[in-house]
């Protein structure tokens, strides 16, 4: 059957390699449709994160996995690790949660975005840096930053290189781990529009990370909710927002404040929920 998605996932657990049976994400199955924004939402330590690095297969050497994993219908699961180094980055960019743990402090931010471009591309130097002054203008960033150091920029600034690095090489699928968990409000938005606009301009396929459900309602097309390792709600973001199925959904978005209400925010009582979950 023809299908629309670039990635498909199926039957994907995560675990120690000292214990198969203590499954921190547990036999979940998905897919990312080309040219949409997938969510998967959730709290910390839901699984999210370790479901997004194992696509791409940067587990922790402590840590592995089972499952399939197809991207544009090839068995990307089963790679030897040097066709992956040329996936990665390439077809698959992934902009990690903190900028600043990423960029190394001792390169200039222009040189380690220009790496990215000669680690895929056979170009000269000169060319590649055009490539990254043309990324740093579609990201927002000044040319005349491209010899900054990370530790000269701002937060917000970090992370739209993080951005630049990752969308360089006009990637296929983007992956955004909370990119704007450590961000303020003000640039929290700034960073969903950026990702929003860059989407639409390349007709990327984006699976973005959260835990909010107000990020999900500014930019899916759809929603995957993670509770303990598991997927226990999927659909069209809308729809899930609006007519949430399931107990778990319906405590994350009474945890949300409203402008429009008055309503008083419910914490999320885990007994209660886990009772109802065992009566699912």
């Amino acid at each position: 059957m023809k299908t629309n998605n670039i990635l498909d996932v199926s039957n994907l657990s995560i675990y120690p390699r000292h214990s198969k049976t203590l499954k921190l994400v547990d036999d979940i199955s998905f897919n990312i449709p080309k040219g949409k924004v997938t969510c998967i939402v959730g709290e910390s330590g839901s699984g999210k994160s370790l479901t997004a690095l194992s696509i791409i297969q940067l587990l922790s050497v402590q840590l592995d996995f089972d499952g399939v994993i197809d991207f544009e219908k090839s068995r990307i699961s089963q790679l030897p690790e040097s066709k992956l180094r040329d996936l990665r980055g390439l077809d698959i960019a992934m902009i990690f949660q903190d900028p600043m743990t990423s960029l190394n402090p001792v390169f200039t931010v222009g040189y380690q975005v220009l790496e990215a471009v000669l680690a895929h591309r056979k170009i000269s130097k000169s060319e590649a840096k055009n490539e990254v002054i043309k990324a740093f203008d579609d990201v927002g960033i000044p040319a005349d930053r491209y010899d900054s150091f990370p530790d000269e920029l701002s937060g917000g600034q970090r992370q739209r290189i993080m951005i630049a690095m990752a969308i360089i090489n006009n990637p296929k699928l983007l992956i955004a781990d909370e990119p704007t968990t450590a961000l303020d409000v003000t640039v929290q938005k700034q960073i969903l529009d950026l990702i929003n606009k860059l989407q639409k301009k390349f007709n990327m396929s984006v699976l973005f990370i959260t835990h909010d459900f107000g990020v999900v309602q500014e930019i899916a097309d759809q929603v995957l909710v993670m509770y303990k390792g598991k997927i226990v709600e999927s659909g069209n973001a809308k729809k899930v927002i609006n007519l949430p199925n399931h107990p778990y959904t319906k405590a994350l978005l009474n945890c949300i404040p409203s402008l429009k209400s008055s309503k008083k925010l419910s914490p999320i009582n885990y007994k209660k929920l886990d009772q109802e979950m065992a009566k699912l």
